[in-house]
């Protein structure tokens, strides 16, 4: 008997690197320089930041230090609040504990998924010290509604654009709109380095700033000497040749992702009570993840279980971060009531599917198809039960 074939795995994400890629890096690697100094690491800071719409880039070892770098670099710390969406990736949290501030957390918006500014204006306290709106999943925010009550107050804006490169507000490229913007080039963004990150801004008291602080906080015209604590942040030669030819590539990659969603959304229409990415008129998303929201009370684990059975790998949305045991125990991180009700519905109605780039057609009606049958069977289970 001929042994059974198991299906082909979709993964969620994969990175799209090419000859191109592959010839820069070599070409950093032949030059010795491979570490946190050479051509490649300026030459990827400034188009970057040029893409973005901003005049200086400073770039870090991962999205994490960049936001954690933003905030150290506008001076927040201990004794000060800095207001966060709860359903975002738990780095953006993370980066304000690093920082010795309080967490504030403000619910979404169901139209968009990201943090609603009636929320924020709740959240603002004498205390409050920076607001970081998330572009999440690659759409951004209501910057437009947010911005104003925070400079009202004299309070920075931080775009969190880790999961939103290329995506656009009202015309205008997320990362370079606020104070400052964070990116990460983890290698399942639409562009990669590997790891990576890059903070952006229009700033230059700002920008000198971090990029002291993310070499040690070495003083330029004086090699070792270190007049206060900094951090190594640095990203290295090598990455940053990897992110230039990237960042040649990202129109195409963003074409593909905007195709890709354009073809989900065309398979699975007939999908009752089934919701995919929200794309508002004023935004258009850079579709980092397809992500799909579930029926009302169909099990989101019971469909993610029967399509790993059929090869098709997802993610649930991200928790709420207030249901983190170590956030939730902290008492400053709750607002009035402590009620979250629209990112608890999307985080447990959410699943993300296959959405890399180089997806053909076939093998997002392949996905779309296990989709509707992993969808009946869950519709099945729950009447069952």
């Amino acid at each position: 008997m001929p042994e059974s074939r198991k299906p082909r795995l979709y993964p969620v994400a994969e990175p799209d690197i090419g000859e191109r890629e592959a010839s820069y890096v070599m070409d950093a690697v032949r030059s010795g320089w491979v570490s946190s100094l050479g051509s490649y690491i300026d030459l990827f800071e400034r188009k970057f930041a040029a893409y973005c719409g901003a005049q200086y880039g400073i770039s870090t070892c991962n999205g994490t230090a960049a936001l954690h770098l933003a905030l150290a670099a506008l001076g927040v710390g201990p004794g000060d609040e800095v207001i966060v969406p709860t359903l975002t990736f738990v780095a953006t949290a993370n980066a304000v504990l690093y920082a010795g501030a309080a967490v504030v957390f403000a619910d979404v918006e169901p139209e968009t998924w990201c943090i609603d500014p009636a929320a924020v204006e709740c959240a603002l306290t004498p205390r409050t010290r920076a607001v970081i709106p998330v572009h999440l999943y690659g759409h951004p925010a209501d910057l437009d509604r947010i911005m104003p009550l925070a400079v009202a107050r004299g309070v920075p804006v931080i775009e969190d654009a880790a999961e939103a490169h290329g995506a656009l507000y009202k015309g205008r490229r997320v990362g370079g709109i606020a104070d400052v913007g964070v990116f990460s080039f983890y290698g399942n963004k639409v562009i990669t380095t590997g790891e990576g990150g890059m903070l952006v801004t229009n700033r230059q008291e700002l920008a000198e700033r971090a990029r002291f602080l993310h070499g040690h906080a070495m003083t330029p015209e004086r090699r070792y000497w270190h007049p206060e604590l900094g951090f190594n942040y640095r990203m290295t030669n090598l990455q940053a040749a990897l992110g230039v030819a990237q960042l040649e590539r990202i129109d195409e990659l963003l074409a593909r992702k905007r195709v890709l969603m354009q073809w989900y959304r065309e398979l699975l229409a007939d999908c009752e009570g089934v919701m995919l990415n929200p794309c508002a008129p004023w935004a258009e998303s850079c579709y980092w993840l397809v992500s799909a929201l579930l029926p009302p009370g169909v099990r989101r684990d019971t469909v993610a279980a029967e399509l790993r059975r059929e090869g098709v790998d997802t993610r649930p949305l991200f928790y709420p971060l207030h249901t983190l045991p170590y956030l939730k125990r902290r008492g400053d991180s709750q607002p009035d009531g402590g009620a979250f009700p629209v990112a608890e519905g999307i985080a447990r109605r959410g699943l993300s599917l296959p959405s890399g780039t180089r997806l053909k057609r076939d093998d997002v009606e392949q996905i779309a198809a296990a989709f509707k049958r992993a969808l009946a069977r869950a519709h099945d289970a729950s009447g069952a039960a």
